[in-house]
Order: C-alpha cells, then sequence, then structure tokens
C-alpha cells in the first residue's frame, strides 16, 4: 500500500502531502496519524522553521472518505463488537489533534490549496496560519450534503475567518466557491496561478522557515490569544514577548543587519 502522507524537509521546510490522488486525498486513519505524528516531531524539531500542507494529484482534500463511511454503516470491512459512541469519538479527536496542532504549535503553518478542499480538508486548511490557493482550488463545506455537522474545528475557523453570517450560510448551504470568491471573504490569503503554485509556496514558506523563528512563535501565540482575550491582556502578553524577543540572538543580529543594510541571517537562538 502506498504512503497516505508523504513528507519532504526542503530549506527548513516540512512538506506534508495527503497522497490519495485517486481519491481527491480523501482522509483515512493511515494518513490523519501520520499528520499528528509529524506534526507532533516537527513541533520540537529545530530544523524545521515552517510547515505546508497539500495534497497530492489535483486535490488538496476532499474530507473523508465516503466509500468507508458507507462500508462501516452497512456493517462491512470487518468482525467483532460495534464501537459505542464513546469508542467514536474518541478515534475521531485523535485525527481531530491534526488541526489542534496546525492552529497551535509554535510554527508557521501554511495549506498550499491545490485543488478541492472540502469537508474535513477544508477545515485542515483553516486550522493553518496561512491559507495559498492555487486559481483552479475550490472551497465547500460539504458537510450538509452527507448529513454532517462538521468536525475538525472547521465552524469555529470558518467563523474567525469571515465572520459568523458567512460562516452559517457556507455551512448551511455547502456551495462551492472558487479561488478569487474565497480571497474575497478572506478564506484566502492569496491566490496564484497553478502553472507556478509550487514555486510560489515554496518561496513564500522558505521566507517564513529563515525567518525568525523565536519571534514568530510569540506572535502566533499573541494573534491566537488576540481571539478571545481582552485588549488589557494582550498588551500584558506584547510585553513580554517584546522583551524576550529582545534578548535573542536573533534580535542583535537584525540590528546590525538593518545598520549595515544588509540581510540577516536568523539561527533561531
Amino acid at each position: 500500500m502506498a504512503d497516505h502522507l508523504l513528507t519532504e524537509l526542503k530549506d527548513r521546510v516540512l512538506y506534508l502531502t495527503m497522497n490519495r490522488p485517486d481519491k481527491l486525498n480523501a482522509m483515512s486513519i493511515e494518513m490523519m496519524g501520520g499528520l499528528v505524528d509529524n506534526l507532533t516531531r516537527a513541533a520540537t524539531n529545530r530544523e524545521i522553521g515552517a510547515v505546508v500542507l497539500t495534497g497530492a494529484g489535483r486535490g488538496f482534500c476532499s474530507g473523508g472518505d465516503i466509500g468507508a463511511m458507507r462500508e462501516r454503516n452497512e456493517g462491512a470491512g470487518g468482525s467483532g463488537a460495534p464501537q459505542t459512541v464513546e469508542d467514536l469519538v474518541a478515534g475521531l479527536r485523535r485525527g481531530e489533534e491534526a488541526s489542534r496542532m496546525l492552529h497551535e504549535m509554535a510554527k508557521v503553518t501554511i495549506a498550499a490549496v491545490n485543488g478541492p478542499a472540502a469537508g474535513a480538508g477544508l477545515s485542515l486548511a483553516m486550522a493553518c496560519d496561512i491559507r495559498i490557493a492555487s486559481d483552479t482550488a475550490r472551497f465547500a463545506t460539504a458537510f450538509a450534503k452527507v448529513g454532517f455537522a462538521g468536525d475538525y474545528g472547521g465552524t469555529w475557523s470558518l467563523t474567525q475567518l469571515v465572520g459568523s453570517a458567512k460562516a452559517r450560510e457556507l455551512y448551511f448551504l455547502a456551495d462551492v466557491i472558487g479561488a478569487d470568491e474565497a480571497l474575497r471573504i478572506g478564506l484566502a490569503n492569496r491566490v496564484v496561478p497553478s502553472a507556478s503554485f509550487r514555486d510560489e509556496v515554496h518561496a513564500i514558506a522558505s521566507r517564513i522557515a529563515n525567518g525568525p523563528s523565536i519571534a514568530y512563535s510569540y506572535m502566533k501565540a499573541n494573534l491566537n490569544a488576540a481571539i478571545n482575550h481582552e485588549f488589557n491582556e494582550l498588551l500584558d502578553r506584547e510585553a513580554w514577548g517584546q522583551i524576550m524577543t529582545g534578548l535573542t540572538e536573533d534580535h542583535r543580529e537584525a540590528v546590525k543587519a538593518f545598520l549595515a543594510k544588509r540581510p540577516p541571517t536568523f539561527k533561531g537562538r
């Protein structure tokens, strides 16, 4: 069986590629387990400066594997005692850790949306810090079309990105929107031509990966906290982070480089 998740480290950028192109990279237990494991290791690996999540072939991720769901619902694909609701919830939560880590880990995460992103696949993309879309990308919540309520943090993430009213519309109607509309409403950060998509994604990702990683970790924590903390609390957090980053070798190097009119060389120290 081919690996359902491919990994590559290039210029301090860890690429995690969902690899079921014949199924538009529909999720599998192997894929999600591999994603959680790799994100866990990447979180503390100093050789990794940024993480890019993308899909093989013409799709990003179509979400859950509908065929596998049908087999489960019809009782096919195995024997033994049926799982309890609690077992099923616990299994789903294990996979959902991928969304939590993409959102919370102290490294910048980028979704390179090269094609259709639907259902939980869209939720994974929205859990990332930045979404770069190919002009061939398509986006859909999709859950209503198969009678699901939604998972992988999508209702929270979409509400944060586009606002409550638009998020409700996209969830209830489950319409497919294109890359330009995703950019217009704030779901995508950038749209780039498919012909140069991978090169442009790597240029952005490597720029971040080789940037001031300690400062980025404080920035990300503050930006996440800004969602549900009061202004005064953010002032305290920012003051602490500003002083702590000011004590780093990276800050001293950046000041020297600025005065010498040269690019800085950051070392994550």
